[in-house]
């Protein structure tokens, strides 16, 4: 029977010795390979903190103590160890388990994450309700390397230094080619600059120098200062030391039971913030994702036994994020104003091609999406024009800035929306729904969404056309290939299209959905329905006079949205034709509804919610059988 079978909870972790591990170690990266694989996940990451989290739950105590893991990204081992491992195959399938932690799916899951770099301050937070409690448990947060550097992580460690609580933050630094040599230098001269010699050296010199003749105290302070530098270049503890954490490492968070001994130590006998840092390798175990943790980030389809990734078929379709990409780069190279800055989603958002050919105008700012949109505002004003390719659930932490730097001063800043709407797998954390109904309110701002890649194409004309910001939906999936005209064209500003004329129901849809519509149009042709399908093109501002049109001619009239109907773009419909005193009598709003939608795949989701194309069917067909009714 595997080992793993035998782990229900982490308490079954404590009995097992070094060898136990090793091969419980072994059999974990088995079964994520083997899933991940399969359903897709974040694998590379995942796969380097098998033994890190393996320690410490041999440590602590879950779910009395309290082990926060920053973005779930590093957390399919403590999903594996804390009862869930029967149902792990479900990973990121619908109704199965998330791919990040979820506080109802676990009393393990200290914390829900899918958002990097909110660990610390989540821990700290526990901590301090622990001090107002005078409870007596622990507290544990890991963060990865590129997270730490984050606002947020930084404010968080601001505070916790001054506030001198008990806790502990694990860095779990996976940037190997730099940390292995510059941890190995971290510890020689950390037992050099503590060493007797050494320091008895130190107190000669300063008191040699402070002896000298009028300069003698400057000589000393100069001394001094030289040496906090040196130590400064050599030791990367001295930087959380001085904000007041006991740094320790770093360590080897591969060498299980070295980490074991460490924690134990740090657990009994250290007061205050503590930071350990744990040196691990991206993909440990699995060679092809060691050689490139990159591709081997979120992948799916892979060939467990040679790491052979599916082969692209030829003549494929691009997606959305990979055709806007191409219109930017083709824009870049005729107007050398036009810039892209992205928040760590080079990859993500196909910026590659960008980055090979103009490197120069391609600014990828690591997870710090707040000084993304602030530095887009800061280029616009100097005459750049900055093209900030975010996904749509990163930009919510951009919104102030969005709010008080761009539009405020009515900066042309276009925001580029990757991964908007449902996007499916990877579930609430992820699914980018929330963006027309936040941006809608703010003044100066234009909103697309584009219906294929040719209108996306206008669409980024448009936008950088403006004299203030805008934002372009960028779906998930396949891209629709356009009607064949001219992709540069800047649209009319604030005008919709007629793509289909129909006599009983007008539908009006924005972006994903106008697909959607006009599928559910050639199925209600069938039972003699005739479907009017606008597309919007704009959630702001509206085509006022179409849609007073529309609501004129027809008594049955719907939205349709890949978005929350909650202040989303139907409910800017339904405001613009109730202060015309022109909303139909039978007028419905098809989106996503007032709730958090769980993962699968988008069509699952969007038959979900009920505004695919059978889901819009069946909604016209109800509006039309009670208009009718009512006449008769």
């Amino acid at each position: 029977m595997p080992l793993l079978d035998s782990i229900q909870s982490p308490a079954d972790l404590k009995p097992l010795n070094a060898e136990q591990r090793k091969l419980l170690a072994a059999e974990i990266r088995q079964v994520i390979l083997k899933t991940v694989s399969a359903n897709g996940g974040h694998l590379a990451t995942n796969l380097g903190s098998v033994e890190l989290s393996l320690a410490l739950h041999t440590v602590y105590d879950s779910p009395t103590d309290k082990i926060v893991l920053d973005t779930g990204h590093q957390g399919y081992t403590h999903k594996l160890v804390t009862g869930r491992a029967a149902r792990f195959g479900t990973l990121r399938q619908m109704g199965g388990l998330s791919g990040f932690l979820k506080r109802d799916e676990s009393e393990h899951d200290a914390f829900g994450a899918g958002h990097a770099a909110t660990s610390i301050s989540a821990a700290a937070g526990m901590a301090v309700a622990r001090d107002l409690l005078k409870t007596r448990e622990h507290v544990v947060c890991v963060i990865g390397d590129s997270s730490i550097p984050n606002g947020m992580a930084f404010e968080a460690l601001n505070d916790l230094g001054q506030r001198k609580t008990d806790i502990l933050v694990v860095l779990n630094d996976n940037e190997m080619s730099i940390s292995r040599p510059v941890g190995a230098l971290s510890k020689y001269f950390s037992r050099i600059i503590t060493g007797r010699t050494y320091n008895g050296m130190r107190e000669r010199w300063e008191a040699f120098a402070k002896g000298l003749p009028h300069i003698g105290a400057q000589v000393a302070k100069l001394s001094h200062l030289a040496e906090e530098f040196a130590k400064s270049m050599i030791s990367p503890g001295v930087f959380f030391e001085e904000l007041g954490f006991t740094y320790v490492g770093p360590v080897d968070g591969h060498d299980c039971e070295a980490t074991i001994q460490i924690l134990k130590r740090i657990k009994t006998t250290l007061k205050g913030p503590v930071l350990l840092h744990a040196v691990t390798r991206k993909g440990k175990g699995f060679a092809p994702a060691e050689k490139d943790p990159i591709c081997y980030h979120g992948a799916k389809g892979f060939d467990v036994a040679t790491g052979a990734l599916p082969a692209a078929k030829p003549g494929a379709p691009p997606s959305w994020s990979g055709a806007f990409s191409a219109m930017l780069l083709r824009t870049a190279q005729q107007d050398p104003r036009v810039a892209v800055i992205t928040p760590a989603m080079i990859e993500g958002s196909s910026l590659q091609a960008f980055e090979r050919q103009i490197p120069a105008r391609l600014f990828d700012v690591g997870i710090a999406e707040e000084h993304a949109v602030t530095l887009a505002a800061g280029m616009a004003t100097r005459g750049i024009r900055p093209v900030v390719a975010i996904y749509s659930t990163f930009f919510q932490r951009g919104f102030d800035q969005a709010v008080h730097d761009v539009a405020l001063q009515k900066l042309p800043v276009v925001f580029a929306l990757d991964r908007s709407g449902l996007v499916g797998d990877d579930g609430p954390t992820h699914h980018g729904v929330l963006d027309i109904a936040i941006l809608r309110p703010v003044p100066h701002f234009v909103l697309m969404a584009p219906s294929d890649a040719t209108e996306m194409s206008r669409m980024l004309a448009t936008g950088l056309s403006l004299k203030g910001p805008c934002a372009i939906r960028v779906p998930r999936g396949v891209a629709i290939a356009g009607d064949g005209l001219s992709p540069d064209e800047a649209l009319p500003l604030g005008k919709g299209r007629v793509l289909r004329e129909g006599r009983d129901a007008c539908v009006v849809a924005y972006g994903l959905c106008v697909s959607e519509a006009l599928r559910a149009a050639e199925a209600l042709q069938a039972d003699g329905i005739s479907l009017h399908v606008v597309d919007a093109r704009f959630a702001k501002p509206l085509d006022g006079a179409l849609l007073e049109d529309c609501a004129r001619r027809f008594d049955v009239m719907l939205t349709a949205e890949d978005g929350v109907v909650t202040g989303g773009f139907g409910a800017g419909v339904l405001e613009r034709l109730a202060d015309a005193g022109l909303v139909p009598a039978h007028f419905a709003r098809l989106g996503v509804p007032d709730e958090w939608v769980e993962h699968g795949t988008p069509e699952q989701l969007r038959a979900k919610c009920g505004y695919d194309a059978a889901g819009i069917a069946a909604k016209v067909r109800a509006l039309v059988g009670k208009a009718k009714f009512k006449v008769a």
